[in-house]
């Protein structure tokens, strides 16, 4: 009997076990529509998946861990919100699209804010959502992958209204990759280190604002889409191309800034062809409006070839390019609009009335240009005697003139910097 109360007794003396904690999953399986999940500071290893209204914010130090395997955070329905989180190690599968945050196409009004994606295939995958907001997140691909086996930072597909805004991305494929989107607002993103910065491909009526690319193979990629606005946008140090319009129609360029597209080279040190350097490159596009721009510091200001009519340029500056304009097309084409034309570094006309506006068209090509660049072999010649005089006799006897660019009001000091008027949407 004394030793039945003495049991008694120490039992009551112990402490009670502590509950076990719940766990992400659990305390989001349990959390009504609407609510607030703060996540803990710590390594959680997870692979979410949110099918009701919910937001996840991360405290200093939370940490979504997929492992390796899969998506980490899955999105499958209206109005979540995922806020301030580091969110890491996604699966490597391509073919599954396995990122550190997917967007389902059921979902609408989701928000994606102030996070740290990292070591994912896809930083954010939006697969045919609406109203997305992906805002001010630090995006970090695979390095250690090839870069043909790594996914985009953000990758959109089919997707509406969305916004893509003050990202920093980096060490993916391409930056952002916009397919068959309609009506979204890319604006003030940086990316660097990757392939394209910012790609398209059959989207319309996208605004692209104040965005950086520097670094990069290529700055912007813009194909087969049309009534784009690319306004205000940077692209420095990138290696082919600033900007490509490649089947880009009824869109404006304009208030952006190409600098030092210096080229491919192969081993030996040479450039290659193709991959020169471009600051603007204009295959097979029409009816668009480029004005405002800054091409300077590098190998090529503007190239334009493959029937690209109908374009309408002037306020550009072309500074000290190697090449300021690569045209080989059999239409000649006026450079200037309402009476006003472009910058160019190397014009050396006069301005007797001092009306601001050159008095001797300028010709940025003549026919010897023309001849070396359809018969690249004869480059070879370039500084002989006999390819100077050609030079020589067809600026003092324009016998041959062949199809070509001419501005007819060319400007006598560079503009001022171009100020958009366009805002991106909440």
């Amino acid at each position: 009997m004394h030793a039945l109360r003495f049991l008694a007794v120490l039992m009551l003396a112990l402490p009670l076990a502590a509950p076990a904690r719940e766990s992400l999953e659990q305390r989001v399986a349990a959390a009504a529509p609407g609510a607030t999940i703060s996540v803990p500071a710590g390594v959680h290893a997870v692979h979410l998946r949110l099918d009701k209204p919910i937001t996840l914010v991360g405290e200093p130090g939370a940490i979504l861990d997929g492992g390796g395997a899969g998506d980490v955070v899955r999105i499958g329905a209206a109005q979540v919100a995922v806020r301030g989180l580091i969110i890491r190690h996604s699966g490597t599968d391509l073919t599954a699209m396995n990122a550190g945050i997917f967007v389902e196409r059921q979902a609408r009004d989701v928000t994606l804010e102030g996070n740290r994606i990292e070591q994912s295939l896809f930083g954010v995958y939006l697969d045919g959502a609406a109203n997305v907001r992906v805002a001010r997140n630090v995006i970090r691909g695979m390095r250690s992958l090839r870069v043909a086996d790594r996914g985009d930072g953000i990758h959109m597909w089919n997707d509406t209204g969305c916004t893509i805004e003050g990202n920093d991305v980096a060490d993916a494929r391409d930056g952002i990759y916009v397919y068959v989107s309609p009506h979204n607002t890319i604006a003030r993103n940086v990316v660097h280190g990757v392939r394209y910065g910012i790609h398209y491909m059959y989207s319309q009526h996208n605004l692209l604002l104040d965005n950086i690319s520097r670094g990069n193979l290529a700055g912007y990629a813009l194909m087969s889409s049309d009534h784009l606005k690319v306004i205000g946008n940077i692209a420095e140090d990138d290696d082919s191309y600033g900007f490509l319009l490649n089947y880009i129609s009824h869109s404006e360029i304009a208030g952006n800034q190409v600098r030092r597209i210096n080229g491919q080279r192969d081993t030996q040190g040479g450039l290659i062809d193709g991959a020169e350097g471009k600051g603007l490159f204009v295959y097979l596009s029409q009816f668009n409006t480029l004005h405002d721009n800054l091409a300077a510091d590098s190998q090529i200001g503007i190239h334009m070839t493959a029937g690209s009519e109908n374009n309408r340029l002037w306020g550009n500056r072309f500074v000290d390019n190697r090449i300021q304009v690569k045209y080989v097309q059999s239409l000649a084409q006026e450079w200037s609009a309402n009476g006003r034309g472009n910058f160019w570094s190397d014009y050396l006309g006069w301005d007797l009335d001092a009306d601001g506006i050159g008095d001797v068209p300028f010709r940025p090509n003549d026919g010897v240009d023309v001849l070396l660049w359809k018969y690249p072999s004869a480059r070879n010649l370039m500084s002989s005697p006999a390819v100077l005089l050609m030079r020589y006799v067809q600026r003092a006897f324009p016998v041959f003139t062949p199809p070509s660019v001419q501005d007819s009001r060319p400007l006598m000091q560079a503009p001022t910097s171009f100020r958009p008027d366009h805002e991106p949407r909440d």
